[in-house]
């Protein structure tokens, strides 16, 4: 029998692309999957209302899911993604953007990896993107800050495909709250991933800015907090024998008469206080951590009916 398919499309005040996106998954989508696909639409709390109506979609159904409030990118693909995980039948879950620039052709890609590895997520890897310079630049700070602080490494967002037998166990991963790939590395939920070009957006302007991207890499990584305050106290603990190394070497100057009076012992004070500082702060967050991760978590199958102010279907 065919697969069925639920595209979940998170969006806010982005109607007009949205409509486009619409166009190009009836045009870009292969037929025996444009046939069996579900468009959730999760309404993130829009504060401009829909002008014009929903293209024609040429599968079986849409449906908008609106929030009470607005919660950002990754708690709308969370909401959503628990929303079809108890109220849909879906063998295959896309996760995509509603701007165009997570290209519906590459859908076809997506599904003809998940029929070779069935029982993984597949992300869309971008291998050639289209902002600006700028914003390129500090993306790939941003991924090698990443690998520096967590050890993994990040190269996909959120372009994906969850199969059903993963879906159940996505939604009780409560950091795809926070992040959604990075709560997938941090769950250790198999993946794989395919080379994709980033389209580029089919209306309006990206409200992705260097705050917005300062965010959403701090999000990421405080996905995985634990692995990095215990990396910080390693690298905490390096620097402090550093700076001992460096105090002894002071000490010796100063005993071999070459050290300018007080210059010694101010230096030497200066490292042993930095030293200690931040080595108390390394382990003040190990700490905070630990005791974090025996609280209960927020857990997006669960909580997310909290959110959802109503559904609505189109056909």
């Amino acid at each position: 029998m065919p697969e069925n398919y639920v595209i979940i499309i998170p969006q806010f005040n982005d109607w007009e692309a949205l409509n486009l996106l619409i166009q190009k998954i009836n045009a870009d989508l292969n037929t025996p999957i444009l046939q069996n696909t579900t468009l959730l639409i999760v309404d993130d709390c829009s504060s401009r209302a829909r002008t014009a109506p929903f293209a024609t979609f040429g599968g079986k159904e849409l449906k908008v899911l609106r929030l009470y409030r607005n919660l950002g990118h990754q708690k709308a693909i969370a909401i959503g993604l628990s929303y079809a995980a108890e109220n849909m039948k879906a063998d295959k879950v896309i996760v995509m953007d509603a701007d165009g620039e997570d290209a519906p052709g590459d859908i076809n890609r997506l599904a003809e990896r998940s029929a070779e590895e069935p029982d993984k997520i597949i992300f869309a890897e971008r291998n050639k993107r289209t902002e600006g310079f700028l914003f390129r630049f500090f993306y790939v700070i941003y991924k090698y800050v990443f690998k520096l602080l967590t050890g993994k490494v990040i190269t996909f967002g959120n372009f994906s495909l969850v199969p059903q037998s993963r879906l159940q166990n996505l939604v009780r991963v409560s950091e795809i709250w926070n992040n959604y790939p990075g709560g997938v590395i941090k769950s250790r939920i198999p993946y794989d991933s395919v080379l994709t070009n980033r389209a580029k957006r089919l209306a309006g302007e990206s409200k992705m800015n260097f705050v917005s991207l300062v965010l959403h890499g701090l999000s990421a990584i405080s996905v995985m907090v634990d692995t990095t305050a215990v990396r910080i106290l390693i690298f905490s603990i390096f620097m402090s024998a550093v700076a001992i190394g460096f105090i002894f070497f002071i000490l010796f100057l100063k005993l071999i008469g070459n050290a300018t009076p007080g210059w010694a012992s101010t230096l030497g004070s200066t490292l042993m206080i930095l030293m200690l500082q931040s080595f108390l702060i390394s382990l003040f967050l190990v700490f905070m951590v630990l005791q974090y991760r025996s609280q209960q978590h927020f857990i997006p199958a669960v909580h997310y009916r909290d959110f959802v102010e109503k559904v609505e279907s189109f056909s």
